[in-house]
C-alpha cells in the first residue's frame, strides 16, 4: 500500500499510529536528555534536605492545596526577576517530591519568600491574610495553630524519601522525631515557608541577593507590618 497524506488522512488507525509515534520520538528526544545534565540533576550550591518541620510543612502546604494559588517558579523574565529575585533553576528542587513549580497565580509566587517575612507575619496572615493584605482573597488557615504534629509519622516519610535519592541520613531520621514534638502544623507550614528560596545558586545570572519587593514591584503583597512579640490575634 503507498502512503500518502491522503491515505493518512482516510486510515484513523494509522493516523493514530503515526502521531503516536511521532509524539513519543519527540519526547524522548527531548526528556531523556534531561536524565544526564547536571543542571537538572546535581543539587545547587547550599542546598540542603528539609528538616523534619520543614518537611512536614511542606507536606501541609501540599495538603491544603497552596500549589492551586502560588507557583513556585520565578521564570527568566526581567519583570518576575526584579520583583521576585533570580530565576528558578532545576538544581534548587532535586530534593522536592513532587517539585511545586506551576504558572498559577492567584496569589504571588512564592519560590523566594523565605526570610522576606518574620514568623509572626507569617502567623497573623495565616490566621486571617486581610490582617496583612486587606486586597487578599486568601482564606484563612486559623486551624494549623491547633493541629499538633504526629513525631511518628515523621522518619517513615524521611526513610522513603531516601530511597528516591535524598540524602537522608540515619541521624536525620533519629532527631524527626524530638524536632516537631510538641509543635502544630503552622509552625511547621511557616518554618517550610521560610526556608523556600534561600539556597541561591552562587553566581546566579539574576542577583544572588534576594531584596524584599518594594510597593511598586509587589502591588499584591503588603509590607511587613508592625507586629508586636505576643501571639496573633485570635481569628473567631
Amino acid at each position: 500500500m503507498k502512503i500518502n497524506h491522503q491515505t493518512i488522512e482516510q486510515n484513523i488507525g494509522l493516523m493514530i499510529l503515526l502521531v503516536v509515534l511521532t509524539v513519543s520520538v519527540g519526547g524522548l528526544v527531548e526528556i531523556v536528555p534531561l536524565f544526564f545534565q547536571k543542571s537538572t540533576t546535581e543539587p545547587v550550591t547550599g542546598l540542603k534536605p528539609y528538616t523534619a518541620m520543614q518537611l512536614t510543612g511542606r507536606d501541609v502546604y501540599i495538603r491544603e492545596g497552596c500549589y492551586n494559588c502560588h507557583s513556585q517558579m520565578v521564570r527568566p523574565f526581567r519583570a518576575e526577576t526584579e520583583r521576585y529575585g533570580p530565576y528558578s533553576v532545576a538544581g534548587e528542587f532535586v530534593y522536592d517530591h513532587p517539585f511545586q513549580w506551576g504558572s498559577k497565580r492567584t496569589g504571588p509566587d512564592l519560590a523566594r519568600v523565605g526570610g522576606r517575612y518574620s514568623d509572626e507575619w507569617h502567623r497573623v496572615h495565616l490566621n486571617n491574610p486581610r490582617d496583612v493584605v486587606p486586597e487578599s482573597n486568601m482564606p484563612g488557615y486559623p486551624w494549623l495553630a491547633k493541629s499538633p504534629i504526629d513525631p511518628k509519622g515523621v522518619a517513615p516519610k524521611m526513610k522513603a524519601l531516601s530511597m528516591v535519592g535524598v540524602p537522608y541520613t540515619e541521624a536525620d531520621m533519629t532527631g524527626a522525631e524530638k524536632e516537631v514534638a510538641g509543635k502544630n502544623e503552622q509552625d511547621a507550614l511557616i518554618a517550610y515557608l521560610q526556608v523556600l528560596g534561600t539556597a541561591v545558586k552562587a553566581g546566579s545570572p539574576a542577583k544572588a541577593e534576594i531584596q524584599a519587593p518594594t510597593k511598586a514591584q509587589a502591588p499584591d503583597v503588603a509590607p511587613q507590618p508592625k507586629v508586636s512579640a505576643v501571639a496573633a490575634p485570635a481569628v473567631k
